[in-house]
């Protein structure tokens, strides 16, 4: 099998705030692929997030969305080069209106954090020494 990227589809109520909010981010949106339904964020050249509007996202599915206010599906976990990346991310995630579920920290050989988007899907934002995978 030769998988080579993978496209992560979230739904969002608001597809202007959250392109808005993941720009402060940091992230950048292909606009080939984004209008007024979706936005294509890229998140690194082989993985990219598609924001759906849900009517938009409820095309692809047969099943009820779920209410991520309530319930959570899937941790989205990204990993950074460094411990001072993930403070970076983290501060520019609170100024645009996120919420950080804890302050970065140590987690024996990992540094992390996570944030909930305007959206409430969970981003795990993880650091790991390289010499602690020895």
């Amino acid at each position: 099998m030769a998988i080579r990227n993978i496209f992560v589809n979230l739904p969002v109520n608001d597809l202007n705030k959250s392109k808005e909010f993941f720009s402060k981010v940091g992230f950048e949106f292909n606009p080939q692929f984004t209008n007024e339904v979706a936005a294509s964020m890229v998140i690194n050249d082989n993985i990219y997030a598609m924001l759906l509007v849900e009517d938009y996202f409820k095309t692809f599915i047969t099943k009820e969305i779920v209410d991520s206010s309530k319930s959570t599906e899937v941790l989205l976990a990204l990993s950074a080069d460094s411990k001072e990346e993930i403070d970076e991310i983290a501060s520019k995630v609170k100024a645009a209106g996120g919420k950080l579920a804890y302050e970065p920290k140590e987690n024996g050989p990992m540094y992390g954090t996570s944030f909930e988007d305007l959206d409430g899907h969970i981003w795990e934002l993880i650091y790991m020494d390289p010499s602690a995978i020895q």
